[in-house]
C-alpha cells in the first residue's frame, strides 16, 4: 500500500503544472511556429509543444496560429490578444468554391435575401447585373441608381449604379456593397465582383478558391 501511495506522489509531482493564463498577444508569425507574450513573457512555441503555461501550437504559417488555450482551440491572426475573460475568437466564415467544367467559379448566394447564383470576378469593380435580373431580386435601380456609361464587349451601354442593402454568399454576409445594373443582357451571369471581393481574402490552393471573411 505505502509503496503504492509513493508512486501516485511521483507521478502527481512529474505531472505538468496547468497555469491560468490571463493574457496572450500574438507577436510573431511562421510556418510551424510562433512567437506569443504569456502574461507579460515571450515564447517561441513549436507545433505540437506546450509552453511552460499550458499553451500549445497546433499549428502556424504566415496568416495564423491555432493555439490550444485552457483545452479550447482556435485560430488566432497577428495582434490577437487573448484575455481571461475572453472566450475566443469567434470562427471565421470561410466559403470554398471549386471550379465547374467550364473552369468558372461560381457560388450561390443571395442579394437583399433573395437566391443568387454569382460568378465570381475579380476583374469587375463591382457586383454587376444585367436589368433583367435586377428587377427580378425588385431593384428600382433607373429611380434610386445613379446613371453612366460602361463600356462592354458590345460598345458602349448604359449603367445604374446603386446600394445593395445585403449581399451574402454562403456565411459571409456584407451590407452596403455598390452595384453596376447594366442595359441589356450583358452579362449573362451576376458578377461577385471587387466592391465585395475586396473586402475578404482569397486564398488557392490548387483549383480550389477560399474566401474568408477579414
Amino acid at each position: 500500500m505505502q509503496k503504492l501511495l509513493t508512486q501516485l506522489l511521483f507521478l502527481l509531482l512529474a505531472a505538468p503544472v496547468a497555469y491560468a493564463v490571463d493574457k496572450i498577444v500574438v507577436l510573431g508569425l511562421f510556418k510551424d511556429k510562433a512567437v506569443v507574450e504569456i502574461d507579460g513573457k515571450q515564447r517561441v512555441l513549436t507545433v505540437g509543444k506546450a509552453s511552460p503555461e499550458g499553451v500549445k501550437l497546433i499549428s502556424a504559417d504566415s496568416k495564423a496560429a491555432v493555439l490550444e488555450v485552457d483545452g479550447q482551440t482556435a485560430s488566432y491572426t497577428l495582434g490577437t490578444h487573448i484575455g481571461s475573460t475572453f472566450a475566443g475568437p469567434s470562427p471565421q466564415a470561410i466559403v470554398q468554391i471549386w471550379p465547374n467544367d467550364m473552369g468558372m467559379y461560381m457560388v450561390s448566394g443571395s442579394i437583399n435575401d433573395l437566391p443568387i447564383s454569382f460568378l465570381v470576378d475579380t476583374g469587375a469593380t463591382n457586383v454587376a447585373m444585367n436589368e433583367h435580373q435586377a428587377k427580378r431580386i425588385g431593384l428600382d435601380f433607373k429611380l434610386e441608381g445613379t446613371e453612366g456609361q460602361a463600356q462592354t464587349a458590345s460598345g458602349i451601354t448604359r449603367v445604374y449604379y446603386v446600394n445593395l442593402k445585403r449581399v451574402k454568399v454562403g456565411d459571409i454576409g456584407m451590407r452596403d456593397v455598390q452595384a453596376a445594373v447594366l442595359e441589356g443582357d450583358y452579362p449573362t451571369e451576376v458578377l461577385l465582383g471587387m466592391s465585395f471581393l475586396s473586402k475578404v481574402e482569397m486564398t488557392r490552393a490548387g483549383r480550389l478558391l477560399e474566401l474568408r471573411k477579414r
